[in-house]
């Protein structure tokens, strides 16, 4: 029997065994506390943020391993800013990132960015910033991209 995949979204460091993890895990009679204890070691650094982890089951043996991937963009932005939503009017910006936090942000992403380079994917979160009401630098992110298209800001890969 092939290995069976659970995907799920769960709280950073705060998996419990209730749904949506119990109710998915319950038939594959893993020992569920272990997968919980696992995802939330593994997940204790996105604390308030929402992480999609795999689940993996042997249902033979009832081995599990655990995947865990990247908070959205957008999650990352919130907390570089440490608020808890975007702005609900993009005319007034609920915060503030360097271009180093930016930058940051890019490096964590960039694995799962269809960005060629590191300024690409820099790019590519100051166009999330646009849609959160974010300014990069005090200015609308989409100066700050042009900024960088001019060379205004050193964006070294690696």
């Amino acid at each position: 029997m092939a290995k069976q995949v659970v995907e799920l979204l769960v709280e950073g460091g705060k998996a419990s065994a209730g749904p949506p993890l119990g109710p998915a895990l319950g038939p594959l009679k893993v020992n569920i506390q272990a997968v919980v204890n696992a995802i939330n070691e593994k997940t204790k650094d996105f604390a308030g943020m929402k992480v999609p982890v795999k689940v993996i089951v042997d249902p033979k043996t009832k081995e599990f391993e655990i995947e865990v991937g990247l908070p959205p963009t957008s999650a990352l932005i919130l907390k570089e800013l440490g608020v808890e939503k975007g702005a609900g009017d993009v005319k007034q910006p609920v915060g503030n990132l360097t271009i180093d936090q930016v930058i940051k942000i890019a490096k964590m992403k960039r694995q799962d960015m269809l960005a060629a380079s590191l300024k690409a994917a820099v790019k590519e979160v100051l166009g999330t910033c646009v849609s959160m009401g974010v300014t990069v630098e005090g200015k609308h992110p989409k100066i700050v991209q042009k900024e960088i298209d001019e060379g205004k800001y050193k964006i070294e890969e690696g």
